[in-house]
């Protein structure tokens, strides 16, 4: 844990609690975040930008939540594989924040490879500058996966798409895949077309997954711009972006971070403001801001800041699975691509960001891995390296120098029906308790885009209620 020298650790009684920012700093502006995760750091860095003195608390080694980075060997490896959308314009703020925008670039237009592992066939889904829906009309013409009839279902229930509105109370009751198949979608269509995008977004195929989030989904990202979904995605480990530089962010901002520190409670004082309780220490703040995962949030809340706390534990969690494959010579040529009948999905070449020298790194994202995510290494690599024959004919005697996996069990919250009324707001019915997390009713699912646009959220609310400026937030993100 680290500590400011100038700031004498204090513990014990209430007599050594102390302020969050500078000792004996202004009324109002000394505020807690409580999780390191991309919704705290925003949080933090908005507060902190804002001329508040600002506490980062996480109780990890480590900044980047769910997206970060770890050594293996000589490997720099991602938890998992973590990619946005042009449409992200939260996030895209975020980098731009933390100066590593560059590392993260996207695509010129999107352009997806789709390999049929059964009919052996490459097919794109890939945009032109057209405006919308135009732009993948000559892309869904071609599309060889699907039939020309279900080319056109497809046609249809897009625009049907486009006339819904994902804020609609009564989508986030209905589910995606029936939503599909009332409007002409074949399980071919689903599988090869709805799926492939909506499993990755998601963490749900489409007959578990909310109307609602899922319109929102395919609006914002296929349906309102042409360029929205120009995909993006680090060439660089996760924790250059989420951990070195976002604390380089936060130190500059004036931020103190603190790692391996645990909160225990949160409590009003009797001065109308918060104690926060870490393990031997006690800090005082105007505001604080839950940035943990929902179950986490539950336990440290106060009573009585929200009506019904206990809907936070009704909000599931879904898995993710990442398998890592490691050969000695090069097996792919591009640098990513999503696949149909196999069990892999998506898998993206990370040599070059994990620092490889020789062979290729490859990292495969399986979402929806409820069936797998506990499954033993070694039936794990029965089972992917022959798929990935399959798909890449260079992998036929290719030697397999390392297969390892990583598991997120509780990687996203579940985008099943009905979510939508159990995720809280920013706001609490405690005066200067502000809640964030991709979790929270951002409108978006279980993405790096919600985290940020969660922080934000919840930085606004605070400064809002503070009257201090907020003219230097994303606006997007109100």
């Amino acid at each position: 844990m680290r500590h400011d020298d100038s700031r004498p650790r204090t513990g014990g009684d209430a007599d050594a609690d102390r302020p969050a920012g500078a000792l004996g700093g202004r009324p109002g502006t000394s505020a807690v975040v409580v999780g390191g995760g991309l919704a705290g750091i925003t949080s933090a860095l908005a507060l902190a930008d804002a001329g508040l003195d600002v506490t980062l608390l996480e109780g990890r080694p480590r900044l980047g939540g769910l997206a970060f980075s770890f050594q293996r060997g000589e490997l720099t490896v991602d938890n998992g594989q973590h990619v946005y959308l042009r449409c992200c314009t939260a996030y895209r703020w975020f980098l731009d924040r933390v100066e590593g925008a560059h590392l993260a670039p996207l695509q010129e237009r999107l352009d997806v490879p789709v390999l049929d592992a059964e009919r052996n066939r490459l097919g794109r889904l890939r945009r032109t500058a057209l405006p919308v829906p135009l732009h993948l009309a000559a892309s869904l013409a071609t599309y060889p996966h699907l039939s020309l009839a279900e080319r056109a279902q497809v046609g249809r229930a897009a625009l049907a798409l486009k006339g819904l509105d994902p804020a609609d109370p009564a989508l986030d009751s209905q589910d995606f895949g029936s939503w599909l198949a009332a409007h002409g979608q074949s399980p071919r269509a689903i599988e090869a077309l709805w799926d492939l995008v909506g499993v990755a977004t998601l963490n749900a195929v489409a007959g578990d997954a909310s109307l609602g989030l899922a319109a929102m989904v395919f609006k914002t990202g296929l349906l309102s711009d042409p360029g929205a979904a120009d995909i993006g995605w680090a060439r660089v480990p996760l924790g250059e972006l989420h951990d070195r530089l976002a604390r380089k962010a936060l130190d500059s901002a004036g931020v103190r971070t603190e790692l391996r520190t645990r909160v225990t409670s949160i409590s009003p004082t009797k001065n109308g403001g918060w104690r926060v309780e870490v393990p031997g220490e006690r800090i005082e703040a105007d505001t604080v801001v839950l940035a943990v995962p929902q179950a986490e949030t539950h336990d440290l809340l106060p009573e009585g800041a929200l009506d019904d706390p206990d809907r936070l534990l009704g909000i599931d969690t879904a898995p993710i699975l990442n398998v890592h494959v490691v050969y000695d010579r090069k097996v792919l040529k591009r640098p990513f691509f999503a696949a149909l009948g196999t069990p892999v999905q998506w898998v993206f070449d990370r040599t070059e960001a994990s620092g490889l020298r020789d062979g290729q790194y490859l990292a495969l994202s399986q979402s929806v891995a409820q069936d797998e995510i506990d499954a033993p290494v070694a039936a794990l690599r029965e089972r992917y390296l022959p798929e990935l024959e399959r798909l890449l004919p260079a992998a036929h005697g290719a030697q397999v120098l390392d297969f390892f996996v990583t598991r997120e069990l509780t990687a996203t919250f579940a985008p099943t029906p009905g979510v939508g009324r159990l995720r809280p707001g920013a706001h609490t019915k405690a005066r200067g308790l502000y809640l964030a997390g991709a979790w929270t009713a951002t409108g978006w699912p279980a993405t790096m885009e919600s985290a940020v646009r969660s922080g934000i959220s919840a930085a606004r609310a605070a400064l809002t209620a503070l009257d201090r400026p907020r003219d230097h937030l994303f606006e997007e993100a109100a």
